[in-house]
Formats: C-alpha cells, sequence, structure tokens
C-alpha cells in the first residue's frame, strides 16, 4: 500500500537524474518502505543510511535532527549516492551491491576476483550472503512490483 505514497517521490528523482526507473524497489528490500525503520546495524529510514553516509550526501543527522527520515531528503540522497556508486563501478548491479555492502567492500571483491561481473562476485567468498542476495531480492520485487496478481498478490486499499 505505502507504494502509492513513495513511489511517485522516487521516480521523480530517478527520471531527474536518467536512472532506471527499477531502482524504487531497493527502498523495499531495505525497509519495506517504511520511513522510520532502523536496522540492526543502525541504518535508518526508507533508505537505510547510515549515518556516515547519510551525512557525505547531505543529511543532517545530530542529537536534534534526523534527515534520514525525511523521504523527500533521503530519497534526493539515495539517487545521489546510486547515481555515484553507477559511475564508479559502471553497472547497476554493481552500484546496488555497493549500496548495500559499501565501496570498499565491492571495490575488493573486484579486485579479488579479478571481475566485474556482479554474478560472478556473487559466486565468491568476497561478499557476504547479504549482498549476494540483495541484487536478486531487488530484481524478484520488480517483477512482482510490475504485475502483481502473476505472483499471487492480490491488490490491497491503497488509501493510506
Amino acid at each position: 500500500r505505502r507504494k502509492n505514497l513513495y513511489f511517485p517521490l522516487f521516480e521523480k528523482y530517478l527520471a531527474k537524474y536518467g536512472m532506471p526507473d527499477e531502482l524504487k524497489y531497493l527502498s523495499i528490500i531495505e525497509s519495506g518502505l517504511n520511513p522510520r525503520a532502523i536496522s540492526r546495524a543502525r541504518a535508518v529510514g526508507l533508505w537505510q543510511f547510515m549515518a556516515a553516509t547519510a551525512r557525505r550526501y547531505g543529511l543532517r543527522v545530530d542529537q536534534w535532527v534526523d534527515e534520514r527520515l525525511d523521504p523527500e531528503k533521503s530519497t534526493f540522497a539515495a539517487a545521489s549516492y546510486l547515481r555515484d556508486l553507477h559511475r564508479q563501478f559502471g553497472s547497476w548491479w554493481l552500484a546496488q551491491a555497493a549500496y548495500n555492502a559499501g565501496e570498499m567492500k565491492v571495490a575488493k571483491a573486484i579486485k579479488g576476483t579479478g571481475s566485474d561481473d556482479f554474478w560472478v562476485l556473487s559466486k565468491s567468498r568476497y561478499l557476504v550472503r547479504e549482498t549476494k542476495e540483495f541484487v536478486p531480492q531487488i530484481q524478484a520485487a520488480t517483477m512482482i512490483g510490475r504485475d502483481p496478481a502473476h505472483y499471487g498478490f492480490e491488490p490491497t486499499d491503497t488509501t493510506m
């Protein structure tokens, strides 16, 4: 139900940067579209930003304000971060993996395997299970999101 609230916002920023529309599904995997989600690792918000990454992308995170909880500001930051990751790695799959694991872990995996193919990296010991499963989860969410009835999901009331 929350997709009707958040997807138009996500689509606006993804289109603004010429990024694939499918990246909006990353937030479903990260937070279940819960703007108040907090992970075990203390990542927060729709896009599950760690405090340091959030600050790097212009979000205020301090004892008074946490802009990771702001859907508009965090979406702008997430789109900027994903765009930068794509520029760094040249692949949306690697950008998604780096969004989950961090740039250094993906760079180390590329160096260790000698490959810049996510699917090769996912079979290596260089990425943790969570990251290996992250990209396929986004792909699955995308497929389901495009045709929910085909996968046994029934439409729900979209009013919040």
